[in-house]
């Protein structure tokens, strides 16, 4: 006998039905799924009697590459419903797929999110055809509300329009060769017993022509080994890597569309209903729980509202010419009885993606009726990976086991507790609800030396400990390799290497700094921006001289990082060429380069007088950022004055004079620069006339001037940039400022008077001009007022 092809689609009912009549007509000897084939052995495990839905996690890690993927399953399923009918019709079942690390499942995280987007052009078509807004709708108006008979000969003919001549990927193509080598063995070991092959529709008609009569000669070549026993031998990862599955609950939410899942149906809990009691019985459900979830939301719904919908709904399911309600004529027919206002954006189910923010409330009821809240439970004899152990014991024996309402006090300078700290943010870092974190130190200098830990909802732990167990077998190696990864190529970026810098520290870095450090020092040498890169050194500095809990101060695990940072920062400062406006993560950096010239010295290879030269050199060029170049001649001052041009020579008054030629808004945005590295050594005490800014004149004096001879475009111009420049001063530094000028004018007064104005100053500014502009015009055509 040859195999006989079923081509589904994922968690269809209509396919799942189709699927379990075959395997009771056919009585196949195999069964062939799509599935993962490292999971043949395990098969049991699958049928223990988890409480669906499931998923089978696969993890994959080595030097180069790290993934994950689901392969998710629920009571509709056609994979799962072929799986449990096989075995029950006493057939051989196996999983045909490859495994999930290998490359040919590259950057997919659902094995199951097959081609569909690839032969949209096909489904559009026929989209137009039938008349039908989306995919979805025309897959319920060809196969959900449709009889079952004639199903397969539909579905064979829809699989071969819809792929007709698409050229699979590289990654496509080498699962179909492989899944074609196990219907191959399988026919082979069946004699006259018939094969089942379930796959997804798009690969149906390719496994076909692998396996046709023509194809059996040219087979012999595609690559794939078999074993002594006779069947495909499963691909082994490297030596050097790390890969396993397990099973995970998985719950409605993840399979939903309107969630982000990409293949097969969506609105899961829908299709249960349809599953378990068919297509009216899910459509009378749906119109309850919409109801009843408005209701529960204080949404005015009333008797003749829901008569109005139910109405509405049979009367477009006969419109359509469906022979059962499909689901969007039961969404079609609340939305027109519950929605009376106009809708500012299309109703979901025309398509597919994630609820848009703003949706209806209506809306967000019924797709969230549609999705369902139903979380999978595994059998309590499922295999975890090691970390579930271990995570499970830590707590206990630290007495971190204590339910949905503990709260935990932890003094940081107790051993013990440092020690459940150190655990609790290991679960953190691996995103393991359950606890969460409301106070303690948020930096490495933070004077914080305790910790308040609560309880939150735990919906998800077990299957996002199983998922954490691709890091590692114990809680600290896990919690290593996730804040390891985070330091990696263009994570690093996004995440913030600094914060996953101080999040070791807080797990404690014993026993995985190394590993970690050397992440962290390559990141130092790859980044191109300097505000991250300054925020790893401002941490890792703040640590080396302040901590006074973890065990950092001055150790020598951070040296690697604050130098190599250092002499990183330096050279990409002076390579910033410029933009107008303030940078503050760049002025934060240069901040944290002082600090480590003036307080690390020791742990750099660069040297006083060349971090001197460097500032002074960015300071003088025209081309560098003007905030830059401010804070390069504040930088300067700060490590010493560098013998040189009249900028060198530490002169704030003079630099100050010569960037107000350039504009007002420059002005601002050098003063921002200044004012970031070196407020106290260019202002010294001000008002007295004597300090560091500009001996017999202060800087304030001389900005007071310049600010003056503005004109009032000027000003009004460059008054947001000056705003943000005086930020940098603490309120009591402004209160002094205020009373320098009221000085300066002869005016009795409060200095806090100046600084509390009425309204924004910028407002008062624009005001004033737009008056002073009316004013002008009003001359001009001689309309002023008569005295």
């Amino acid at each position: 006998m040859s195999a006989v092809f079923l081509g589904v689609r994922h968690h269809s009912p209509a396919c799942a039905r189709l699927v379990e009549r075959t395997v009771a007509e056919l009585r196949p000897a195999q069964v062939l799924i799509e599935g993962p084939a490292e999971m043949n052995g395990r098969l049991d495990e699958l049928l223990l009697g988890h409480e669906m839905p499931v998923a089978v996690f696969s993890h994959y890690r080595d030097g180069q590459r790290a993934a994950t993927s689901w392969a998710p399953l629920c009571d509709y399923s056609p994979e799962w419903v072929a799986l449990w009918a096989g075995r029950a019709a006493g057939a051989e079942v196996r999983f045909i797929d490859l495994p999930a690390w290998h490359p040919a499942f590259a950057e997919r995280t659902n094995r199951y999110a097959d081609a569909e987007a690839r032969y949209a052009e096909a489904t559009e078509r026929l989209c137009r055809q039938f008349a039908v807004d989306s995919s979805d709708a025309l897959w319920d108006r060809l196969f959900e509300v449709e009889p079952d008979g004639g199903l397969a000969e539909r579905l064979d003919a829809y699989f071969a329009l819809v792929r007709g001549d698409a050229e699979a990927d590289a990654g496509d193509r080498a699962r179909e060769t492989y899944m074609a080598a196990w219907v191959r063995a399988a026919v082979e070991a069946a004699g006259d017993r018939p094969v089942l092959v379930v796959t997804g529709g798009f690969h149906q008609p390719a496994l076909r022509a692998l396996t046709g009569s023509g194809a059996r000669d040219r087979a012999d070549g595609d690559g794939w080994e078999r074993g002594a026993d006779g069947w495909p031998v499963v691909p082994a990862p490297p030596d050097d890597a790390m890969a396993g599955s397990f099973l995970v609950p998985y719950s409605f939410r993840k399979l939903d569309a309107f969630a982000g899942y990409q293949s097969g149906m969506p609105s899961p809990g829908y299709y249960q209903q349809v599953w378990e009691g068919g297509p009216e019985a899910a459509a009378d459900g749906l119109l309850r729980a919409v109801v009843e979830r408005l209701r529960a939301r204080k949404y005015p719904v009333s008797t003749a509202d829901l008569i109005a919908a139910r109405s509405l709904a049979e009367g477009l399911t006969a419109l359509r010419g469906h022979p059962s309600p499909a689901r969007i004529d039961v969404l079609d027919g609340l939305a027109g009885a519950l929605i009376t206002d106009d809708l500012d954006q299309p109703l979901p189910w025309t398509g597919r993606g994630t609820l848009t923010a703003g949706a209806h409330p209506a809306v967000v009821e019924m797709v969230a009726a549609c999705g369902g809240d139903r979380i999978g439970r595994l059998h309590p004899d499922t295999p975890a990976p090691p970390l579930v152990h271990d995570v499970a014991a830590r707590l206990t024996a630290l007495g971190l086991d204590g339910g949905p309402e503990a709260t935990y006090r932890l003094d940081l300078t107790d051993a013990a507790d440092l020690e459940r700290s150190r655990v609790l943010h290991r679960l953190r870092v691996l995103g393991i609800p359950g606890l969460e974190r409301t106070t303690g130190p948020t930096h490495g200098v933070d004077p914080v030396f305790t910790e308040r830990w609560e309880s939150r909802p735990a919906l998800g732990r077990e299957a996002a400990l199983v998922e954490a167990g691709a890091y590692g077998a114990t809680l600290a190696e896990a919690a290593a390799v996730a804040l390891t990864g985070r330091t990696r190529g263009g994570a690093a970026e996004a995440d913030g290497p600094a914060g996953a810098l101080f999040d070791a520290v807080l797990c404690g870095m014993g026993g995985f700094s190394e590993q970690l450090l050397g992440e962290l020092s390559s990141c130092v040498r790859e980044l191109q921006i300097s505000g991250p890169l300054g925020e790893i050194l401002a941490t890792a500095l703040g640590l080396w001289r302040h901590d006074r809990v973890f065990g950092m101060a001055r150790g020598p695990l951070l040296a690697a990082v604050i130098g190599g940072a250092t002499e990183r920062l330096l050279w990409l400062l002076e390579g910033a060429r410029g933009s107008s406006g303030v940078d503050f993560p760049r002025l934060r950096a240069v901040v944290a380069v002082r600090d480590a010239v003036l307080h690390a010295p020791e742990l750099l290879s660069v040297t006083r007088e060349v971090a001197t030269g460097v500032a002074r050199r960015i300071s003088e060029d025209p081309q560098a950022p003007v905030d830059l170049r401010g804070a390069s001649f504040g930088l300067a001052r700060s490590l010493g004055r560098v013998p040189g041009s009249p900028g060198a020579s530490g002169d704030p008054a003079e630099a100050v004079r010569a960037v107000a030629r350039t504009g007002s808004d420059a002005l601002g945005d050098w003063l921002a620069g200044l004012f970031a590295l070196a407020r106290d050594e260019v202002t010294g005490v001000v008002g007295d006339g004597d300090g560091p800014g500009g001996g017999a004149e202060s800087l304030i004096d001389v900005l007071d001037g310049l600010v003056g001879a503005l004109s009032d475009d000027e000003f009004l111009s460059g008054l947001p940039a000056l705003r943000q420049a005086f930020a940098f001063f603490p309120p009591r530094e402004r209160e002094r400022i205020a009373a320098r000028l009221l000085e300066r004018r002869g005016v009795r007064g409060s200095s806090r008077s100046l600084l509390r104005t009425t309204a924004d100053p910028l407002l008062i500014a624009r005001a004033r001009a737009l008056e002073e502009s009316v004013s002008r015009l009003l001359a001009r055509y001689e309309l002023e007022a008569t005295p």
